[in-house]
């Protein structure tokens, strides 16, 4: 008889009956602390309670607020009541009579130049107090009364005005205009002046040019035709290449290393896209709580500009445990130790291990085990390249096989750019399994080779851009003298549509064969190809679809196709909804023949936070197989792609 699955996929996949207890593990604690109180908060995320206040008012007075705009439309009387504190306050206290003065004519600005950003620049605001106008309040007025201060918010917006004439002056002139964002009749807005002059001094600034500043902005409303002319001045300065680059502020890491890593070298031309990649670089070897890249302002006698590596180291050792509970596949544990500095250059030493099943049986053999370390050596013989090591021990109990092995391996990653990463490397891996085929013993040496390109505009919640991997991986089992090879393929694709991409669109294909010997029983039974579950095919359980052999027992097949398609709409800023469709085939042959496609349906939840959005996605087989999985309940941290 078949047997069909219930395990997780990776680390985020639950199916079939049963509700999960928590996120598959996602929530990791880590070394962080909680504070007692009937309001919770998770990596600063209020989750629910009432925050309690952190300053204590001597003399709190509370004001009713009017906020008035009758020829305002809806838009931007939200964006009226965005911008006023006093309205985003109202259920507040302010400190004293004095403090509700203070508070409106704040306002006033905080109004006046809301109307600004939406090229009102005829917009009268009018604030009273108490039934007085708070340009005629005395300095330290006082209001009688028991009840709140009454405080009205009066504001016409007056006509929006287009852009009129736009002059350059200075080194700015004849610079593209439609580039700057001015064109005239165009938009208004002061945000939009502001932002032409940023794109102005950018443009020097991208020439090589550190120098570069904004000397005049000259801003003209012309009440009479409702336009606003704007004349802009700057000056490129001299192009300099980058010079000395110093760096402050290493205890433990050698400041030599992070000054080769950052790849700012001196002679090279002066980029400020060059300086973000170098920021964003050495914040990504986890060893800086803060990194701060900056040229100075001005030139050193050769010429060159110096620049500046301001960086503060953060804690190196680091720990950290998860947990999963289902009621079909039992609880799991897994935890982790650090140590991301280990020998002064970034190295990162990190022991980890799991065990599942827990409940799910009560013979502890039964349990699944896993335990390695892994070492990273960023910047290893060239800034551009990272060496990483691994020694893996596991033991599993999917329900297609058992299997007990052990791997090494090591490899080096080359970053081509920007988006491209090259490896090549080794391994070996020695297995027990237990399948279809009977039992079998594998010891098996192979050469992973891999490209990447990774385009998207956000690695965690992306909204455009693309992936795309090629892996190919020459193999040779020395137990029985196997020579095979494994070629996988795969593309993901995201397009944001709507205003703020208030629906994603996302998409992913996969290939994969395996070629080399005809007998299916001499490659590896953990190099075989299955499908089903969170990382594949929802609604299925993990490694549910395969070729089956006559006692209905799943064999592994030699190829692959998977696709999936995802709406990804957001029906807040924090909560959204996605509806998806998965199918995949899993064949004996090297090249998928299609004739036995799966596909599986359902709807997500996500909820964003600030390290990934939480997802949880329920699933139904479409064409499920007989006695097979009826629903799948799948969870974890990021996108499922």
């Amino acid at each position: 008889m078949r047997k069909f699955g219930t395990r997780p996929v990776l680390s985020s996949a639950y199916s079939r009956a049963g509700l999960v207890g928590t996120l598959a593990g996602a929530l990791l604690v880590t070394c962080a602390s909680i504070r007692p109180a009937d309001a919770f908060e998770l990596f600063g995320i209020h989750l629910f309670g009432e925050r309690k206040e952190t300053e204590t008012l001597s003399d709190p007075v509370r004001y009713a607020l009017t906020l008035e705009a009758p020829a305002a439309d809806k838009a931007l009387l939200e964006t009226l009541q965005t911008a006023s504190a006093l309205y985003s306050d109202r259920e507040k206290p302010v400190s004293g009579d004095l403090g509700v003065v203070v508070k409106a004519r704040d306002d006033r600005d905080r109004l006046i130049a809301a109307l600004y950003e939406n090229a009102r620049y005829g917009g009268v605001v009018k604030i009273s107090v108490n039934g007085t106008d708070i340009d005629s309040l005395p300095p330290n007025p006082t209001f009688s009364g028991k009840g709140p201060v009454p405080v009205t918010v009066h504001v016409e917006p007056g006509p929006v005005f287009t852009l009129g004439e736009v002059h350059l002056e200075g080194e700015a002139a004849g610079r593209d205009l439609k580039q700057l964002g001015l064109e005239p009749g165009g938009a208004a807005g002061s945000l939009v002046i502001l932002r032409a002059g940023e794109r102005l001094v950018a443009t020097f600034r991208d020439e090589g040019r550190p120098l570069a500043k904004l000397d005049k902005r000259e801003v003209v409303a012309d009440h009479a035709t409702n336009t606003v002319d704007v004349t802009l001045a700057a000056t490129g300065g001299p192009v300099a290449p980058v010079g000395t680059v110093t760096v402050n502020g290493t205890k433990t890491v050698d400041g030599d290393f992070v000054r080769d890593y950052s790849r700012l070298n001196a002679g090279q031309p002066f980029n400020p896209g060059d300086m973000k990649k170098a920021a964003d670089r050495l914040r990504d070897l986890g060893v800086f709580s803060s990194v701060t890249v900056k040229e100075a302002n001005r030139l050193a006698p050769d010429g060159s500009i110096p620049v500046g590596i301001e960086v503060a180291e953060g804690k190196h050792r680091y720990f950290g445990f998860g947990a999963q509970v289902s009621t079909t596949d039992g609880a799991g544990l897994s935890g982790y130790w650090g140590h991301r500095n280990l020998f002064g250059k970034a190295e990162t030493l990190k022991f980890e291990g799991a065990v599942s099943r827990l409940g799910e049986t009560t013979d502890i053999t039964g349990l699944d085990y896993s335990a390695g370390v892994s070492f990273s050596k960023p910047g290893i013989f060239v800034p551009a390249a990272r060496l990483d090591a691994s020694l893996k021990a596991k033991t599993e109990h999917p329900d297609s096989y058992e299997a007990n092995s052990v791997t090494a391996a090591t490899g080096i990653t080359y970053e081509l750019n920007d988006r491209d990463t090259v490896s090549a490397g080794g391994e070996l891996d020695w297995s027990k399994t237990t399948d279809a085929y009977g039992d079998n013993e594998y010891l098996t040496a192979s050469l992973p080779l891999t490209a990447k390109r990774d385009a998207r505009d956000n690695k965690l919640d992306p909204t455009e851009g693309y992936t795309a991997s090629l892996a190919a991986k020459p193999s040779y089992e020395i137990n029985g003298g196997t020579f095979f090879s494994s070629f996988e393929g795969a593309v993901t694709g995201y397009k944001g549509v709507g205003e703020d991409n208030r629906v994603v669109f996302a998409g992913k294909a996969a290939l994969g064969t395996l070629v080399g010997t005809g007998d299916l029983e001499k490659i590896p039974t953990t190099r075989r190809f299955f499908a089903g579950g969170g990382g594949s095919v929802r609604g299925y359980s993990y490694q549910e679809i395969s070729p089956y052999n006559a006692a209905g027992d799943a064999t592994g097949g030699r190829s692959y196709a998977l696709g999936s398609v995802e709406a990804r709409v957001k029906v807040t800023d924090t909560i959204g909804v996605v509806p998806f469709i998965d199918a995949g085939t899993v064949s004996s042959a090297m090249v998928p023949d299609f004739s036995d496609i799966r596909a599986g349906a359902g709807v997500g939840l996500r909820y964003a936070t600030p390290f990934g959005p939480l997802r949880l996605d329920v699933a139904v087989p479409l064409n499920k197989y007989d006695n097979g999985t009826k629903y799948g309940i799948y969870a974890g941290i990021g996108q499922s792609f």
